[in-house]
């Protein structure tokens, strides 16, 4: 019997709530998605980066209608919670990125991010009232459905060049404060820096793990961190692949890359797991 979105909602409110942290990864299409599932994580996020480069385009290039589509061939590839990478909410106005909220629900999805990040060069970073503004209207949203959404609000200011971390945990410790359930600050790069994100919040914070070189879960746990998530570094290890093969058979003429390949029945296996 399939799990209901509902169910999906308090599972994954409960992995925020439990000791320690957890990695939630993100696969870019449905068989990334079902061979995660397949090796026993317990909650999946979609990338946007990964997604938009499965479709020959560069991040931020999608249009809201191919977003949602994706989202729900994930919702429905396995078992597992999913919350989806939603960029800016595709909108500027706070109701309308409220609105994203209301239609990433009708896909299936159990979370999603808004991020302060408004896609305009010559502005990148929302002002600071606008930007507190639309995670509140998405807050109100999200807590309106009848499950557990969480949404997660994203500080985009380090990944943006913007190496400010002051007003970047001035920007999550205000989110919290308008209803965001998870908080988030791309391109931390140190444990104190996640300390110090960690530290000023009551409320659980996503890294993005593969920003932090050599460190561990554990690390990132002591340090309170409560999701780790990928971004889209999964999706370019598989591109990396398929780049260094090519390049290969191309320049070399021989095909050593498939001296290391997963054997076909291991992959046959984990794609007919749904979930763990």
């Amino acid at each position: 019997m399939a799990v209901t979105q509902k169910e999906k909602a308090k599972r994954f409110k409960a992995l925020h709530e439990r000791e320690g942290a957890f990695i939630i990864p993100n696969p870019w299409d449905a068989g990334s998605a079902r061979l995660l599932a397949g090796l026993g994580f317990e909650a999946l996020a979609t990338t946007s980066a990964g997604f938009a480069n499965s479709l020959g385009r560069l991040d931020g290039e999608v249009e809201l209608s191919e977003v949602l589509e994706h989202c729900r061939d994930l919702c429905a590839a396995t078992d597992l919670p999913v919350s989806a990478d939603l960029e800016n909410c595709f909108a500027d106005d706070p109701e309308k990125a409220a609105e994203t909220i209301r239609l990433a629900a009708r896909a299936g999805l159990v979370g999603g991010s808004i991020e302060d990040y408004s896609g305009d060069p010559s502005h990148p970073i929302y002002d600071f009232g606008l930007a507190v503004e639309r995670v509140q209207a998405a807050a109100e949203a999200a807590h309106s459905l009848d499950f557990p959404f969480m949404l997660t609000a994203r500080a985009e200011n380090l990944l943006r060049g913007r190496q400010d971390l002051d007003d970047t945990i001035r920007r999550l410790e205000a989110f919290a404060a308008a209803g965001a359930d998870v908080l988030y600050a791309p391109a931390l790069t140190t444990l104190d820096e996640v300390r110090a994100v960690t530290g000023a919040l009551q409320k659980p914070v996503n890294v993005l793990g593969p920003m932090l070189k050599g460190v561990t879960v554990e690390q990132l746990a002591e340090a309170g961190a409560r999701r780790i998530s990928t971004g889209g570094a999964l999706a370019r290890a598989a591109l990396t692949a398929l780049l260094r093969a090519g390049t290969e058979m191309h320049d070399r003429g021989s095909f050593g890359w498939t001296s290391d390949l997963a054997p076909g029945s291991e992959v046959n296996r984990l794609l007919g797991r749904r979930s763990s």
